[in-house]
């Protein structure tokens, strides 16, 4: 069923035959869900559905796409042209092995992606880009190993990229731009040969290819001053709790004893009245003197 690029709207018909292996309805106005009977075909491996109003989520029995699943190497019938959407550019296919492809991109889809889509280990082209879809990228995606073109732009995707996507030997084509990855990026795997503009959008991302990384690792040599200043700062603190510390054990040490030690208070003021008379003596001598002259 090859539909695309009309002006038709609607939703989309669920009555579809079992034996469709191709369904295109790119590029129209349909809106509403993806009915869960395209995902019950089971020889269907070409499905687009980009471009058009469709929302709410991807239908969770994903896994029932056989011709995705399963290995069968087939030519398309004599004559046959399918205009395929992969590795950021249009293609014509003629008279070709089939080329298993899913694209819903370009939509309203939301919530996050069933795992099992990520199970179709047959699947070479795989397009989610420009919705509003949320979740992290599953480690099962180590196993899509026929992967060619992977597009999870411009959506809400969080977490980390899974370490099993470095498996992915096939893979060309690589967009995970516009979401909300952190963490760093596999390193030592043809992730680090893709385009930079790739991994762009997520603040939070590190590593190779990136150039603007905001997780830099820490440099040692530009590390020491830093640690020298927090080492500095630390002394002055336990200089001055020192100093505060002494003082109070001081004063009240002198205090406390001459409060407590009766001896020891008789002689302080007796030595305090002592000074202050001679103090005072001094001070009327010195006036006698200042008169007379």
């Amino acid at each position: 069923m090859i539909l695309g690029e009309n002006k038709f709207s609607g939703i989309i018909p669920m009555n579809l035959s079992q034996k469709l292996e191709v369904v295109i309805l790119r590029a129209n106005q349909f809106e509403g869900t993806i009915p869960r009977q395209l995902f019950n075909l089971p020889y269907l491996f070409h499905l687009d559905l980009a471009l058009n109003k469709l929302s709410g989520s991807i239908p969770e029995c994903v896994y029932n796409l056989t011709d995705m699943v399963t290995f069968e190497e087939e030519e398309l019938p004599a004559g046959t042209t399918i205009e395929l959407f992969t590795k950021g550019q249009d293609y014509m296919y003629r008279v070709s092995p089939k080329r298993r492809t899913i694209d819903l991109s370009a939509n309203s889809l939301s919530g996050e992606v069933p795992l099992e889509l990520f199970r179709l280990v047959q699947l070479q082209t795989l397009n989610l880009s420009h919705n509003n879809l949320i979740g992290t990228i599953p480690k099962v995606i180590g196993g899509m190993k026929n992967m060619e073109s992977l597009d999870l732009s411009n959506n809400k995707f969080c977490g980390e990229i899974p370490q099993s996507m470095s498996v992915l030997t096939f893979l060309g084509f690589l967009n995970l731009s516009c979401n909300n990855l952190n963490g760093k990026i596999p390193t030592g795997t043809q992730l680090q040969r893709i385009n930079a503009s790739s991994y762009i959008g997520n603040p939070k991302l590190c590593g190779a290819p990136l150039n603007n990384c905001t997780m830099k690792e820490e440099n040692p040599k530009t590390a020491t001053p830093s640690t020298k200043n927090e080492d500095d700062d630390s002394i002055k603190e336990s200089l001055y709790l020192g100093m505060g510390v002494g003082f109070a054990v001081g004063f009240w040490g002198i205090c406390g004893s001459l409060f407590l030690i009766r001896k020891w208070k008789h002689a302080y003021f007796r030595f305090v009245d002592r000074v202050r008379d001679k103090i005072y003596v001094t001070l009327i001598v010195k006036l006698n003197r200042f008169k007379r002259n």
